[in-house]
């Protein structure tokens, strides 16, 4: 028998609540591999960091390009506001899979797209003087620092010092190209880590400024290091803040650009296979012995778990659902909450998943609820969580969906890019306010029915910013956020200048994406005192700032090293400076 289970609401805010252990230190014997006779050897001057790292980033342009990533671009245009300082009055969204290997391809998931891609060009006019164009390829471009002469022949190396990116020690340059070297080039600074050095992070901007109707963008591109030795693309964020056109137009912005699916081929499948083991021959014999046909009813059961299992199987494949995992875990403690103080025991057991793309949708399939990233990064606390389950919960306890066209294989056969045109899990408007109702029914016999307030208030805060990020609230497999009327007007008043008033989060707020092997966990950053009600930021894009760590082995457990946190201080506050040379 199930029994109702505890949630500490601070340690869902902290996003502690993930249990799986992240990714550690690497130890000092595992280095990142040497390339070439030209970086071996110790490090001694800055000359010598200028050729290990160019060499090192000639190397990581061939490795990226063995690659086809999902990649994601959201982008809100920007307006400033008085009180708020600038707020979202648009938005935009592309995903897609990139095929490096011919050049800067990125393949739609959306359908086709209008434009042609001009590199180093993410935006350009199109029906008129009033109107822009984001390019994706234009974003997609900025996991590359240059991809034809980063060398000293194209550019100038000035190095600043030493400084840690997370628990990752790197050497700091500012990166200059000189006269006449070329267009595209990049101007701004970058950071290698000083074991291999590998440029992890690089920021700044593509130099010359693009043709007549184009802009460059600026740009802070990170890197993380997914498997021993290999640093691959994760982040992007630009941003400008008064960039003008030829006509004297602003165009204010910033974007997030997300990668993920790097492993989609998956070698782990391949080493679950060469682990499997034979079952003792007396269990297969005493099953043989006891043959046992199943019943239409049971068959019919069967038929339904089998297709539900063919579309999981497939959306996880094609890279658009994470593994199972530590968050999955605890939306079904908040599932089994509800169920309990219900008294309802569904049959078989429901199950969460978490998709990977951050628009704010959800959706059930069979008995399996699905929610997005994006969703469950700005839900602001565990009621707001609740309530969004509750939809989809209803919905398996209304309308039951059927599961019957995916029984059939061929129906789940799709590639990554085809994906999304070929499954859908909308609700019927009428299936959809039924499973509303039954959801209010549900949530005020909850844990949280005295905290319905505050779902109340993130439902108020989505309304308000719905005309101005329907690319963000658009589902593109399931359903969107609804709840009904009544749950909404139970709320308080929503007041954006109130500070400890917290309707929504920024988007990133709470999930953490391992790009190599698509598992999520939650963020374990602390809760920051806001200082003004411009820290709020409900639904808005922020900068990326990882914790960047060396790869570790899944399972494997590092204890922290005090010394070594001395020596992260030490260095940041007096940076070591490697030997001057003339360059």
């Amino acid at each position: 028998m199930r029994t109702w289970k505890s949630l500490s609401l601070s340690m869902i805010l902290a996003g502690t609540l993930a249990g799986a252990t992240g990714a550690q230190t690497q130890t000092a014997d595992q280095t990142q591999p040497q390339v070439g006779n030209s970086t071996a050897g110790p490090v001694t001057t800055v000359n010598q960091a200028v050729d290990r790292m160019i060499a090192r980033e000639h190397d990581q342009n061939a490795t990226i390009r063995r690659y086809s990533p999902i990649i994601e671009t959201y982008i809100q245009d920007m307006k400033p506001d008085r009180d708020m300082g600038a707020v979202p009055v648009r938005d935009h969204y592309f995903l897609g899979q990139a095929n490096l290997s011919k050049g800067i391809v990125d393949n739609s998931m959306l359908g086709k797209r209008k434009g042609k891609f001009d590199q180093f060009n993410p935006v350009s006019h199109i029906g008129g003087f009033f109107s822009t164009s984001y390019v994706p390829e234009g974003f997609l471009q900025m996991i590359y620092l240059d991809t034809t002469g980063f060398d000293r022949q194209h550019y100038q190396f000035d190095y600043v010092g030493r400084e840690f990116l997370g628990e990752v020690r790197c050497v700091v340059f500012d990166v200059t190209p000189l006269p006449k070297s070329g267009k595209g080039r990049f101007k701004g600074r970058v950071w290698a880590e000083d074991q291999g050095y590998t440029i992890v992070r690089f920021n700044g901007v593509y130099t010359p400024l693009a043709g007549i109707n184009g802009y460059n963008l600026h740009f802070d591109s990170w890197r993380l290091n997914v498997q021993p030795g290999l640093w691959l693309p994760a982040f992007v964020f630009s941003q400008e803040s008064d960039l003008k056109d030829l006509f004297g137009n602003h165009i204010r912005f910033k974007s997030q650009t997300r990668l993920w699916g790097y492993d989609l081929r998956g070698a782990g499948r391949e080493a679950e296979f060469s682990e499997l083991t034979i079952e003792s021959p007396t269990a297969i014999q005493s099953q043989a012995a006891n043959p046992q046909d199943r019943s239409p009813i049971e068959a019919e059961r069967e038929w339904q778990h089998q297709a539900e299992v063919n579309v999981i199987d497939r959306l996880q494949r094609t890279g658009l659902l994470a593994p199972s995992g530590e968050i999955d875990k605890v939306l079904e403690t908040v599932v089994n909450n509800i169920e309990v103080t219900n008294n309802i025991d569904i049959q078989p057991e429901v199950h969460c998943r978490v998709l990977l793309t951050g628009t704010l949708e959800s959706f059930s399939i069979g008995h399996t609820i699905v929610m997005s990233r994006g969703l469950l990064d700005v839900l602001p606390d565990e009621a707001s969580l609740a309530t969004m389950l509750a939809q989809q919960l209803a919905q398996i306890i209304v309308t039951k969906p059927s599961t019957d066209q995916w029984g059939f294989n061929d129906t789940t056969n799709v590639s990554t890019v085809d994906a999304l045109n070929q499954f859908s899990f909308r609700d019927e408007p009428g299936d959809v306010q039924a499973a509303n109702q039954k959801a209010i029914e549900l949530m005020k016999n909850s844990p949280y029915k005295d905290k319905l307030g505050a779902a109340a208030l993130f439902l108020k805060q989505l309304d308000a910013q719905s005309k101005a990020l329907p690319a963000l609230i658009n589902p593109r497999l399931g359903n969107g956020v609804t709840i009904g009327p009544s749950l909404i007007s139970s709320g308080p008043q929503l007041q954006p200048g109130k500070v400890d008033q917290i309707s929504a989060l920024p988007i990133g707020a709470r999930v953490k994406l391992d790009p190599w092997s698509d598992r999520v966990e939650l963020l374990k950053s602390k809760p920051i005192a806001l200082l003004s009600a411009r820290e709020k930021m409900p639904f808005e894009v922020t900068p990326f700032m990882p914790f960047l760590t060396r790869y570790q082995k899944p399972g494997s457990s590092v204890s922290a090293d005090p010394a070594k946190a001395d020596l992260a201080k030490k260095e940041q506050q007096q940076p070591e400076q490697p030997q001057q040379q003339h360059q």
